[in-house]
């Protein structure tokens, strides 16, 4: 019985103990309970997700065929010599234009010259015999009318006359065949153009089917030839019949695409690479195209006519479809189904969207149906922000605002 009174006054002592040392800690914790209520507030508006959108547009876009294209002058003519002879004079020099039928080289002319010469003596020799024939077929006409000669002797006057004119004839084809070979010492430009590498010296000789003393290309108008697949050829017929198209030559360094017009299509495919080879034509006043140089070239085939476009960041490629992510007007998002109709470049062409409606780029992998967002600014330089309306601006403010 002492024992029992014993424990019971331990275990008395050890309650009254406990229950003192207790009371602050029971304060504390009822005073975070009477807080706990205000964090779901906290949580929900810490839950929503922060994106950047654009406005999905309408507009015309074009049917683009994309290829390799190398660019081509339309003439390009390298100049040799026609006759054995030596170069005197070079009057232009490397990478200078030229004018069509401007003079570029002399070759030493005096043998032609001499050549010349001794054909226009012959030429004055032959017309002073033709002019005695002619005399005597007169006298010998007058004296067949007195009857002192017989016809026999006028024919053969005649005959005589005809032919010193035949001779003269010879001669006067004579001087012009002379002329030819001399002007063969004084090489025109075949055309306009830009002179290249002049190969040549004063006192070089030249031989007929030589070197070539220069090449001079046509740069304005230029052209630019490339292949495509068999299964648009006649897209690009047809684009041809439309009166050529626009076609767009991009250069790797960035400068301004180029536009011209289609000009020739192949008239057979080829049976080893299953292409065919297409020319386009473009102006060049400015030479951003230069011979030899690599461009992306893009051939507009089609129109498609008030195409919904959004950006190819902003599509989602998944194992149920295309989707991408819609902003409602409660700042919520929602999947939304899309068909790709066609795609170059930033952009896309889309159906099962509205021009207009708020379209999630950055921050949509962590997006799922109806989930709160939060806009925030595009990076400086991001492709979301060069296509972002002032409207979508307003919305952004609007959806910061949010609970």
């Amino acid at each position: 019985m002492n024992r029992l009174s014993k424990g019971a006054l331990v275990l008395t002592g050890a309650l009254v103990v406990l229950a003192g040392c207790s009371k602050e800690p029971v304060a504390e914790v009822a005073a975070a309970g009477a807080s706990a209520p205000a964090a779901p507030a906290s949580a929900a508006s810490g839950g929503a997700v922060s994106v950047t959108t654009v406005r999905a547009q309408k507009r015309d876009v074009d049917v683009m065929l994309e290829a390799t294209g190398t660019v081509t002058p339309l003439n390009s003519v390298d100049v040799r010599s026609q006759v054995a002879s030596v170069i005197t004079k070079v009057h232009i020099k490397e990478g200078q234009f030229v004018k069509a039928g401007e003079v570029m080289f002399t070759l030493d002319a005096r043998n032609d010259e001499v050549i010349l010469a001794k054909a226009q003596a012959q030429l004055a020799k032959d017309q002073a015999a033709l002019a005695d024939a002619q005399r005597a077929l007169a006298r010998n006409r007058d004296l067949l009318a007195q009857n002192f000669i017989s016809q026999g002797a006028v024919d053969t006057s005649q005959t005589a006359v005809e032919t010193q004119q035949a001779v003269v004839t010879a001669d006067r084809a004579a001087i012009e065949a002379a002329k030819v070979g001399l002007g063969y010492n004084r090489i025109l430009a075949p055309g306009a153009g830009r002179a290249g590498q002049v190969n040549v010296y004063p006192g070089t000789t030249v031989q007929p089917g030589g070197n070539a003393l220069v090449t001079i290309t046509q740069l304005d108008p230029i052209a630019v030839s490339f292949s495509l697949p068999q299964r648009n050829l006649n897209d690009a017929l047809a684009t041809m019949r439309a009166g050529g198209g626009k076609v767009l030559a991009v250069l790797p360094e960035g400068h301004t695409p180029q536009v011209g017009k289609l000009q020739f299509v192949d008239n057979v495919v080829d049976p080893n690479s299953g292409t065919v080879k297409v020319k386009a034509q473009f102006a060049n006043a400015k030479e951003a195209l230069w011979p030899g140089a690599f461009v992306t070239v893009r051939l507009a085939v089609s129109t498609l006519k008030d195409a919904v476009i959004v950006p190819q960041a902003s599509v989602i490629q998944g194992p149920r479809g295309t989707i991408v992510y819609v902003v409602d007007a409660q700042n919520k998002a929602a999947a939304r189904p899309i068909e790709i109709v066609y795609a170059s470049g930033m952009d896309a062409a889309v159906t099962g969207v509205q021009a207009g409606e708020r379209i999630v780029v950055d921050g949509r992998q962590n997006l799922r149906n109806g989930v709160a967002v939060m806009e925030r600014a595009a990076s400086a330089g991001g492709g979301a922000s060069g296509a972002r309306g002032a409207s979508s601006g307003a919305s952004s403010a609007s959806a910061a605002a949010t609970p």
